[in-house]
């Protein structure tokens, strides 16, 4: 070993090895928690992996929840670059997430056979924090929350956000703030349930793109929107395709249809006005 080798491998000056008395990485990351959660319940080698992505997912997920509801907050007081940073970071974490489903592809239908029955009817359809992020977004049905009742407190949760505003909800009264004519019946309308395209809307967002420089703020959000549910649909899209690959049109393990479900969600849009207008401008 050489002398800089050496060099780059020693501790840097002043640093020790005790941190007794502070902390320390792994504990702040809490990795003791952490790195013990993966808990197989088969003897087959790909469980590990089906494990480890499908908790990196949920800790991604954490995040988006974390950063939409910020955005929803900076554009409720009309802080709008705030507002834009956080939802670009929500669609840098979404094609992270794309990323994953190359990863998991790699298991094979024989591989994911061998532990697949020890799942019993375990289903990413039953993620608190996926159908969050879904009733963030706008997709509302009220259905959703069956999978839920055994845990009160969960489903609490996902109640109130169900009946709370949703990020297109908060842009729309953005949109009406700026003057724009949004209708008092899209922004007073049942929020349980999804939402359904608005003239109103449609005109007002229209006008935005027809002049984008006197509207930049209103134009650059619904940019920031699209970004995110472009993200969000290739997310869908390589899930429905992972779950083809490895277990064709098969029944899910919770009960779903399976591809069917999975084509069906991808038929959804969340704000839909921001992709109809392109056809009409």
């Amino acid at each position: 070993m050489s002398e800089d080798t050496k060099r780059s491998d020693a501790l840097p000056e002043g640093a020790h090895t005790d941190f007794s008395d502070s902390m320390s990485y792994g504990g702040y990351l809490r990795l003791d928690t952490l790195l013990t959660a993966q808990k197989p319940v088969s003897d087959a080698h790909d469980e590990m992996l089906f494990i480890v992505i499908h908790q990196a997912t949920e800790l991604w997920m954490k995040l988006i929840i974390h950063e939409i509801r910020a955005a929803m907050q900076a554009l409720d007081r009309d802080a709008f670059g705030p507002a834009f940073k956080m939802l670009s970071r929500v669609a840098r974490i979404q094609t992270q997430m794309i990323q994953s489903w190359s990863v998991l592809s790699t298991m094979t239908p024989a591989d994911y056979l061998t532990f697949r029955d020890a799942l019993g009817r375990s289903s990413g359809f039953q993620s608190a924090q996926y159908r969050e992020i879904e009733f963030l977004l706008g997709n509302k049905r009220r259905p959703m929350l069956a999978p839920f009742e055994e845990t009160p407190a969960v489903h609490a949760h996902l109640a109130e956000t169900l009946e709370s505003p949703s990020l297109y909800d908060t842009a729309l009264q953005a949109l009406k703030r700026r003057g724009y004519p949004v209708s008092d019946a899209v922004l007073n309308r049942d929020r349980t349930r999804p939402y359904q395209e608005d003239d109103s809307v449609h005109d007002a967002w229209t006008n935005v793109y027809k002049a984008p420089d006197d509207n930049w703020e209103l134009y650059e959000l619904a940019e920031k929107l699209v970004d995110l549910e472009d993200s969000f649909q290739q997310w869908r899209f390589r899930h429905l395709e992972t779950v083809k690959r490895i277990i064709g049109h098969r029944r899910g393990t919770g009960g779903t249809a399976g591809v069917g479900y999975l084509e069906h969600a991808l038929s959804y849009t969340f704000f839909p006005e921001l992709w109809s207008l392109r056809t009409k401008l």
